[in-house]
């Protein structure tokens, strides 16, 4: 069963890496961290997932206050165990957190343009294309 741990002194160096093709889409787990160090004041959240005591990813989100939103900034499963599912299950339990939590009506996030597989995700769960900066595109739902 999936679940969402928080990152500790004793889980961040947990090895998770996608593939040399994804590099180019997706932050490993260190830039995942920074980000989360660098938006703390925005109830930044880091965090593990876990399926049944094996990591198999990471993400984060935090508050972006100046667009009254969440932003679901960083996601990944390690390249050992993409599709089984773990991303689909992952992403349903941090919207509904975003949901319980409340705060915002709003979640947005940004895919790297020509990553189609990644946006036809996000759009499974109701994410749409709102803009664009530079190379990414910008993708909101409303909660």
């Amino acid at each position: 069963m999936i679940r969402l741990e928080d990152i500790t002194p004793d889980n961040w160096r947990l090895g998770l890496r996608v593939s040399e093709a994804q590099r180019r889409y997706v932050s490993d787990s260190v830039g995942i961290l920074a980000r989360a160090y660098a938006y703390r004041e925005n109830r930044s959240r880091a965090f593990v997932i876990d399926n049944d005591g094996v990591p198999v990813g990471m993400g984060l989100y935090y508050d972006l206050p100046e667009m009254a939103c969440y932003d679901f900034s960083q996601f990944f499963i390690d390249e050992r165990y993409q599709g089984r599912g773990f991303g689909t299950a992952a992403a349903h339990l941090i919207l509904e957190e975003l949901r319980r939590d409340g705060r915002y009506d709003k979640v947005v996030l940004c895919y790297v343009e020509g990553n189609d597989k990644v946006r036809r995700f996000y759009e499974g769960f109701g994410f749409t294309v709102v803009d664009r900066d530079e190379d990414e595109m910008i993708m909101e739902l409303r909660l």
